[in-house]
């Protein structure tokens, strides 16, 4: 991509789609956005971006759009929306950083390609934080071209790791997802067995860190939003499931053994159904304790 400042689109202003449009404008770029949030579009022109009335406003006449989208068919509506309005100029390209499924990404590719539009995956991990700080893990998969038109652009996100073709980015994502909420559930459980056998969970937690049993939940997601109690990672336990609900469908189409991933689905999706629609996939560990409550004492 060109060294001058680029318009660059961002449909999709949440939780992470807003901190990585600012990092777009401190690094000097263009940005204009739309989400169906009426206040996200209003808190990018604050920032210095524009916020836009529609996602063809926004793509039209950019260098690059960028999809942060709950799911597949949303981005593959929203793309479709595009096209249908001409918003999108031959040879653009489209940066579909949402946590998608990799074979509905190899089919948007196959869409785009026949309006002469450019699509490269780039999902991020490394949460809310990360987005604000620029310190995201960007996973991109894509044409080589295509590759090396996005980095320079991605490279204002954080780490960006070349994961291979098309669909390689997304497939990753959710594999990642997948270990981060085995991680996460299994931490959950010997904590609250510590807990009820008289350990202090500060000390558990200092032992893990220093030991084989680390994790990201053990570092991040238990001392900085469930110890304290705030369940505000700002990644919600549906998008978890979702994430490894593509992970072992994954699994199961290319014929690897993926049974403990699918045992960690069911066990996700015991907690979603009865937390609040909305709840933060720490919440997870107030589930795991309170059923550990009806079990009875060690």
């Amino acid at each position: 991509m060109s060294q001058n400042p680029l318009t660059i689109a961002i449909i999709g202003l949440g939780h992470m789609g807003t901190p990585m449009a600012s990092r777009l404008l401190k690094a000097g770029q263009a940005v204009r956005g739309f989400d169906l949030s009426e206040s996200a579009r209003a808190l990018l022109t604050k920032a210095g971006g524009v916020g836009v009335a529609s996602a063809a406003e926004a793509a039209t006449r950019a260098d690059a759009v960028i999809l942060m989208l709950p799911n597949s068919a949303i981005v593959t509506a929203v793309v479709e929306e595009l096209l249908e309005a001409e918003a999108l100029a031959t040879d653009a390209l489209v940066i579909d950083m949402s946590s998608s499924e990799p074979f509905a990404t190899r089919a948007l590719h196959e869409r785009l390609a026949q309006a002469g539009v450019r699509l490269v995956d780039a999902p991020v991990s490394g949460g809310v934080r990360g987005a604000e700080r620029g310190t995201l893990t960007v996973m991109v998969g894509g044409d080589d071209v295509d590759v090396t038109r996005a980095i320079p652009l991605l490279a204002s996100f954080g780490r960006v790791v070349e994961c291979g073709p098309i669909g390689a980015g997304h497939a990753l994502k959710a594999l990642n997802n997948l270990l981060s909420a085995t991680h996460l559930w299994v931490t959950s459980e010997a904590i609250e067995a510590g807990k009820r056998f008289g350990l202090d969970p500060e000390v558990m937690l200092s032992v893990f860190n220093g030991s084989s049993g680390r994790s990201g939940s053990t570092e991040n997601k238990w001392p900085n939003f469930i110890q304290p109690g705030t369940f505000n990672s700002g990644f919600g336990l549906s998008l978890m499931l979702k994430d490894m609900m593509i992970a072992t469908s994954l699994g199961r189409a290319v014929g690897a053994p993926i049974a403990l991933g699918e045992d960690a689905v069911d066990l996700w999706r015991s907690a979603g159904e009865d937390l609040d629609p909305g709840a933060d996939h720490t919440q997870v560990a107030t589930w795991i304790a309170d059923r550990a409550g009806e079990t009875g004492a060690v």
